[in-house]
């Protein structure tokens, strides 16, 4: 499973604009934020909204607003946003230290099976109307069904201590595969209120998420990524390949368990808390990939950031879809992924090699 595009080198060029790229992609992040917060139902202008975050974090002191603006943006709308924000990020991570591993920029964390458990763990959650009695219970299971998934994947895999790449991804589909079903055997059984309550949570639904979705996904995701990113240099070893690995001393195999590990936590975190988002672990890696190049020291916090800004940006477009019950945030990720995908499928096949 390798593409003819390669990451094990990079370019000296264009060095001093790659140091302004980060910078500039925080502060876009920050004005999508502010931006995302600010347009809804009842507008609230765009300065207006920056003071009364800057405000509940401690920043600005003694400022007034109308009446119901603050309780709107800071405890209803901010939290969503930030939501979206942190399962972009993880998402993205994931999504281009599997790129990086499997020399692939076709690689999503989706082949790791998570999605596919956090959605029976949804499910069972919501058929046994654990959801209604807590707002925990709902994403716990489906964090608990993604972990699962991914042990499951990475012990069918596992062959003399190492994890060959097609036996991950075959893995990965069976057990995809198998956890569907069980997924449909639980949707013949519930009722139609329960089955439309899936199905949303499915479009990657970020509506009426509150500060304990944001606790919930924060530390595992920011952690994960603050590793990942102390791994880029061993990353970048690992795509010059095993013997250039053997010759500096890096154990290849331990360091793609840990990659894998990370990466599953990190997307089962954000799973949980958004419901299943494609595309974001696939095209925004390898677009940021275009623009600073392949090394990880740069690639995993610009990338970070980079699915912070499409997925927030995806959410409010969703919002501004006029539609009484609202669009999953995954519809429109998916609406934008998939010809991305196609392009780079083509791409990829006129280069002659296999996927």
């Amino acid at each position: 499973m390798r593409a003819k595009e390669d990451f094990s080198g990079d370019k000296p060029k264009h060095n001093a604009k790659k140091k302004i790229v980060l910078p500039v992609m925080l502060g876009v992040l920050a004005l999508v934020l502010v931006l995302a917060t600010a347009i809804g139902a009842v507008y609230v202008p765009f300065g207006q909204t920056a003071r009364i975050i800057l405000k509940n974090i401690g920043i600005l002191k003694n400022a007034t607003f109308q009446e119901g603006h603050e309780e709107i943006i800071f405890y209803v709308r901010f939290p969503g946003v930030l939501v979206a924000a942190l399962v972009g990020a993880g998402l993205a991570t994931s999504g281009v230290v599997m790129q990086g591993m499997f020399r692939n920029p076709m690689a999503d964390p989706g082949i790791l099976g998570v999605s596919s458990g956090a959605g029976l763990g949804a499910v069972i959650a919501i058929a046994l109307r654990l959801n209604s009695k807590s707002v925990f219970f709902l994403p716990v299971f489906a964090a608990v069904g993604a972990l699962a998934a991914s042990y499951a994947v990475f012990r069918l895999s596992k062959r003399g201590g190492k994890i060959p790449v097609l036996t991950l991804v075959l893995s990965g589909i069976a057990v995809s595969m198998f956890l569907g079903a069980m997924t449909s055997i639980v949707l013949t059984t519930i009722h139609g209120d329960q089955i439309k309550e899936y199905l949303f949570w499915t479009t990657g639904g970020l509506t009426a998420r509150r500060w304990e979705h944001v606790a919930m996904a924060v530390v595992p995701i920011i952690t994960c990524i603050a590793i990942l990113l102390a791994y880029s240099r061993d990353l970048n070893i690992l795509l010059l390949g095993e013997e250039e690995a053997q010759a500096v001393g890096l154990n290849s195999a331990k360091t793609r368990k840990i990659l894998l590990v990370l990466t599953s936590i990190a997307t089962a975190a954000a799973v949980s808390v958004s419901g299943n988002i494609s595309f974001v672990g696939l095209i925004v890696p390898h677009i940021m990939r275009l623009i600073v190049g392949p090394d990880h020291r740069i690639l995993i916090p610009v990338s970070a950031v980079g699915g912070s800004i499409f997925l927030v940006a995806c959410d409010l477009i969703a919002r501004a879809i006029p539609n009484p019950r609202g669009i999953g945030v995954g519809i429109v990720t998916s609406l934008i992924g998939a010809p991305y995908f196609l392009f780079l499928l083509i791409k990829t096949r006129k280069g002659g090699d296999a996927v």
